[in-house]
């Protein structure tokens, strides 16, 4: 099949999807958009079978506009969160071990595995997982070594290479993993660091589904992927973190179907963190300026398949619970 050009598509997008688009302004917007990258990405929501009743290109740009705001409005503060997170861990490591060396991390404490019986399903999935974090760490380590200064100087000087290095190396998902092979005293020191009530997390887990929960905005965001209707999720989420969040906010319905339920989790972690009552209301309150905007430009048939009717009573709690 020959390329087209992009008056040939435009063409296929008034004939055969009935989409009002011409002019030269229009043409420069689906470039920048990208024909299959925007329009193709964006004309649906959930899945491909879900097709949206677009009327004109202008509908389709408001869509891919609002969806790129929600990306600019989360973005500095998932990294701020994949940040503190990992600096917590990395302090009750650290007080754990009395070392800094990976080896040692892995000897004493990364051992979860013991907690279940040996050769139980349990017990050689938990040391699945501790032999693939540790094979993925040093493959990281080969990977940066000759691009990272701060891997290749611990190599050239012939020294093991800190696990504080190592958490800058590794993924939000691989972090997550790691915390996941840790043994249970030390989940519970990293929960109760963060700010997590153990009464409602007695064997530790919940920073591990936090960052689990996450991760799939964040890489959604630092790649620029849709995130408007939370497309991006890969697994199943963990039913303790709805559970959690809703018995400390006051918030029911929470199941992550929908982007707001993100924005919750975000502003709840930032609080547990002890961040500005003002900031955390200032990332909310660019979330619902977006969504007016966003309200002004397509008509509410497109608008009540992305911002769902729920969403108000969500925002009006969060901000009664902060």
């Amino acid at each position: 099949m020959n390329p087209k050009s992009i008056n040939a598509l435009m063409a296929i997008m008034r004939d055969e999807k009935n989409i009002q688009i011409k002019g030269s302004l229009q043409k420069r917007k689906l470039r920048i958009m990208g024909y299959f990258h925007g329009y193709k990405g964006y004309r649906y929501y959930n899945s491909p079978n879900r097709l949206f009743p677009y009327n004109n290109f202008n509908e389709v740009q408001a869509v891919y506009d609002f969806d790129m705001k929600l990306k600019t409005i989360f973005y500095s503060r998932i990294m701020f969160i994949e940040t503190a997170i990992k600096n917590y861990s990395l302090e009750v490591i650290l007080s754990e071990t009395n070392s800094s060396r990976f080896a040692d991390v892995y000897s004493s404490i990364m051992d979860d595995y013991k907690s279940y019986t040996v050769g139980s399903n349990n017990y050689k999935n938990a040391m699945n997982e501790r032999m693939f974090v540790r094979n993925k760490i040093y493959s990281n380590i080969s990977r940066d070594y000759g691009k990272n200064n701060i891997i290749k100087h611990y190599y050239d000087t012939d020294r093991p290479v800190p696990i504080w290095a190592i958490f800058e190396i590794l993924s939000l998902g691989e972090f997550a993993r790691f915390i996941k092979c840790l043994n249970r005293s030390t989940r519970l020191k990293i929960s109760k660091s963060v700010g997590i009530d153990l009464n409602m997390d007695t064997n530790g887990r919940l920073v591990e589904k936090i960052v689990f929960t996450i991760k799939d905005l964040r890489n959604a965001v630092a790649h620029n992927n849709t995130v408007f209707d939370t497309r991006f999720r890969t697994n199943k989420i963990n039913q303790d973190i709805c559970n959690y969040i809703s018995s400390k906010t006051g918030i029911s319905g929470i199941n992550f179907k929908t982007i707001v339920d993100y924005l919750i989790l975000i502003s709840f972690v930032m609080k547990l963190l002890e961040c500005n009552k003002t900031e955390i209301t200032s990332f909310i309150n660019q979330f619902e300026t977006a969504c007016e905007n966003f309200r002004k430009q397509v008509p509410m048939n497109i608008y009540s398949k992305i911002v769902y009717t729920d969403t108000r009573r969500k925002l009006s709690a969060l901000k009664k619970y902060l």
